[in-house]
């Protein structure tokens, strides 16, 4: 009978555990971001060869007026949240086949919550 119990437990832990790694690190973010800022900027006015990340949070994919983005971007029906950013960070084009990214992704999960903590923190 104790056994469902612990596993209860146990599983209660894990969940907690990956809540915390997922949560991020904006600082650190900062810092991995340098990776992105060759091609993205945060501030809302400028884009670079990629679209501006600034308030990318909660945007439809494909969405930023002055930017040429890719059939399969503007028809990906995305939107960027935690868990989108995550998995297309992970892999880019796995997530969005013809996107015109070119980056291989971030394959390290604290990497990635640390960046989506960091445009999180860009929001106004």
């Amino acid at each position: 009978m104790l056994r469902p119990a612990i596993l209860a437990l146990g599983l209660a832990v894990l969940a907690a555990g990956t809540a915390r790694a997922q949560e991020g690190d904006a600082a650190a973010g900062e810092k991995v971001f340098k990776k992105c800022k060759v091609c993205h900027a945060t501030d809302t006015s400028t884009n670079k060869v990629g679209p501006h990340l600034g308030d990318v949070i909660g945007r439809k994919a494909g969405s930023v007026e002055d930017y040429k983005y890719s059939a399969a971007m503007k028809d990906s029906g995305l939107t960027w949240d935690d868990a989108t950013l995550d998995k297309y960070l992970a892999d880019p084009r796995g997530v969005v086949k013809g996107t015109k990214m070119v980056f291989a992704g971030l394959k390290k999960e604290e990497d990635r919550a640390n960046v989506i903590a960091y445009l999180e923190s860009l929001k106004k």
